[in-house]
């Protein structure tokens, strides 16, 4: 199985905040937030195993700011690690204002499974690591490996 860059599956999405996506507090809704985010993870990682996938973990997801109505959300998601059949994506939501100015307002970590025509999990390609900051990702996300690993093992 040939290796696969990170930038062949790199994803980015685009929403404008609508009333409907707005919560009692005139905030964005995080469950809304929350579905777009497993949609960009999803792509990513289908792009990098040319196979169905399903969620197998949301392993971090951190709110760091609100957005409101009206803002222009970007979501870019990221492979950052993989295993045998699974696969870690981080996708980082942006605020962008009308200069085009971006602000961070959630960081998440979510693991994919490939699946394949009979449901069964299915073997990924290995990843091809080009830069440091690729590497220092892969680093983050082999400990984050081994702290699921760990957490499945006492039953967390």
């Amino acid at each position: 199985m040939e290796a696969k860059r990170v930038l062949d599956s790199l994803t980015e999405q685009v929403q404008i905040l609508m009333p409907s996506h707005i919560n009692g507090s005139d905030r964005l809704f995080g469950g809304q937030l929350v579905q777009w985010i497993d949609v960009v993870a999803a792509v990513v990682a289908r792009r990098h195993s040319g196979c169905n996938v399903t969620t197998a973990a949301i392993d971090n997801l951190q709110f760091k700011a609100g957005a409101f109505v009206n803002n222009t959300l970007v979501l870019i998601g990221r492979i950052t690690f993989v295993g045998k059949t699974s696969m870690e994506i981080r996708v980082d939501t942006y605020a962008e204002d009308l200069n085009g100015i971006r602000k961070v307002i959630n960081r998440a970590y979510l693991v994919m499974v490939a699946i394949d025509p009979q449901g069964k999990p299915a073997r990924v390609p290995p990843l091809l690591l080009e830069t440091e900051s690729e590497r220092a990702e892969w680093a983050g996300g082999q400990k984050r490996h081994d702290l699921r690993l760990s957490r499945r093992n006492e039953g967390y």
